[in-house]
């Protein structure tokens, strides 16, 4: 499977971005899939996840009331809905075939990266 991320930019803060993580190859139905992010000079960080069925989702701390994450099986995509961003919140942004519980979020094996999105927050 090749993954696709988008939507990146450049956002004052408080705005809203939403960010596309679109496959092709395969069907996106087997795959959990997980955002991570990486801002410069820092560790990458795992920010959120959702399992094939979306029935498990997770959310980093420093996103969790901010940051929607969400499928459509049928568009072969994957969605991060970011709100309330704040200049922290910049960074590239990834997405990846993970393994995800509501509790972590792990890349998966031979896992699978698209490309990354930039998220720029500032004033």
């Amino acid at each position: 499977v090749q993954l696709q991320a988008s939507g990146g930019g450049l956002v004052q803060p408080g705005g809203s971005l939403r960010l596309s993580c679109a496959a092709s190859g395969s069907t996106l139905d087997y795959y959990v899939i997980g955002w991570f992010r990486q801002a410069p000079g820092k560790e990458r960080e795992g920010v959120s996840c959702i399992t094939s069925s979306a029935g498990t989702t997770y959310y980093a701390d420093s996103v969790k009331g901010r940051f929607t994450i969400s499928r459509n099986n049928a568009k072969n995509t994957v969605y991060l809905q970011m709100t309330s961003l704040q200049p922290e919140d910049t960074a590239v942004y990834y997405c990846a075939t993970v393994i995800c519980t509501p509790y972590t979020i792990v890349v998966a094996p031979k896992g699978y990266w698209g490309q990354g999105t930039l998220v720029t927050v500032s004033s």
